[in-house]
């Protein structure tokens, strides 16, 4: 610590993804302006949901992700991103466990607009 009380330690993502072990649960590990960056565990399918307001930027770190839009999907593996467009449809699946990170504006529910069980606790920092 300096003396603002501000820490110069690096965020590592495999020393944040070994403090959880429950999916579809983000995880708000910093924040850059008004963004948060998530680290989350997915594995099976989710539902069908937009962000009217903003795109999500998905980067994959372990595993393989697959995302549906209505006419299509793209596959991700480690170490690639796509960003969904805002208003976009889609629904993420994963057959195996995914680790990634996710970029979005602070308050954005992970079930967009869909709402229902699957919506997660907002703002949880680990």
């Amino acid at each position: 610590m300096n003396v603002s009380g501000r820490s110069y330690a690096p965020i590592n993502f495999a020393d944040k993804l070994a403090k959880f072990a429950d999916q579809w649960q983000p995880r708000v590990i910093a924040e850059l302006n008004d963004y948060q960056f998530k680290i989350v565990r997915i594995e099976g399918d989710f539902l069908w949901h937009d962000h009217p307001e903003t795109d999500e930027a998905f980067i994959v770190l372990a595993g393989t992700l697959r995302i549906d839009f209505r006419d299509g999907s793209v596959t991700l593996g480690p170490g690639e991103m796509y960003v969904v467009p805002k208003g976009v449809e889609h629904k993420p699946f994963a057959a195996k466990e995914v680790k990634m990170l996710l970029v979005e504006p602070r308050g954005t529910a992970n079930t967009g607009q869909a709402g229902g069980e699957r919506t997660a606790a907002n703002d949880i920092w680990i």
